[in-house]
């Protein structure tokens, strides 16, 4: 796989695969941007099951996110090896890349806390970004790079009113984002951790599913 991530030179913003003319501030209440979506049991799509995925662009156009709770079979150092980026934080290197999504998967995504100063960044909120050049993984690999920060291949989209649509009928939960789960909760435990900050046990309504 060729892995993609653009040259620390590229000072172009971050590009969406959506159509830029559909690309508008969506002021309707149902705005997801920086915020949790977390997969119902229910949700059977292996793409999706038990995930929880942080959304960075929700306007009229669609909505794009990170699947950040699932870790590839590969760690950031393999990742800055096959770059050839030299790392010098053993550290650092022993981190999984997640897989983002399903869509494009060779395009490389950092999602990261503070903004900084990059090529080519997408700003979520006042701190959040996601970044798709390079300059951001050469600074980790030296131990110059943000505080916090996930990397991940590849993302999930959606079209308009797609993503709509699949609220109303119950696939997703949604609750505002938090950065200590997002860069700090051990990946195995945001699916449930998601569901927590409304107050709601995922195991115990899969249960109850079950017995409807």
């Amino acid at each position: 796989m060729r892995i993609k991530f653009s040259s620390s030179g590229d000072i172009r913003p971050f590009k969406s695969p959506l159509s830029p003319a559909l690309i508008q501030p969506m002021i309707e209440p149902t705005c997801l941007t920086h915020q949790f979506l977390i997969a119902m049991p229910a949700l059977a799509d292996p793409n999706f099951f038990q995930t929880v995925i942080y959304i960075s662009e929700h306007h009229a156009g669609g909505a794009l996110g990170l699947v950040i709770n699932r870790p590839l079979g590969l760690t950031v150092g393999e990742l800055l090896e096959h770059l050839q980026i030299v790392a010098d934080r053993p550290a650092i290197a022993a981190l999984p890349v997640y897989c983002g999504g399903p869509v494009q998967p060779e395009q490389g995504f950092v999602l990261h806390r503070p903004l900084g100063q990059w090529g080519a960044t997408l700003r979520v909120s006042d701190q959040i970004g996601i970044t798709t050049s390079r300059d951001i993984l050469q600074a980790m690999a030296c131990g110059e790079g943000p505080e916090q920060w996930l990397v991940a291949l590849g993302y999930a989209g959606w079209g308009p009113g797609q993503l709509e649509q699949e609220l109303v009928q119950n696939a997703w939960l949604s609750v505002p984002a938090e950065s200590d789960l997002l860069f700090h909760v051990p990946s195995e435990q945001r699916w449930r951790a998601a569901a927590a900050l409304l107050g709601i046990d995922l195991i115990l309504l899969s249960t109850d599913a079950g017995h409807a």
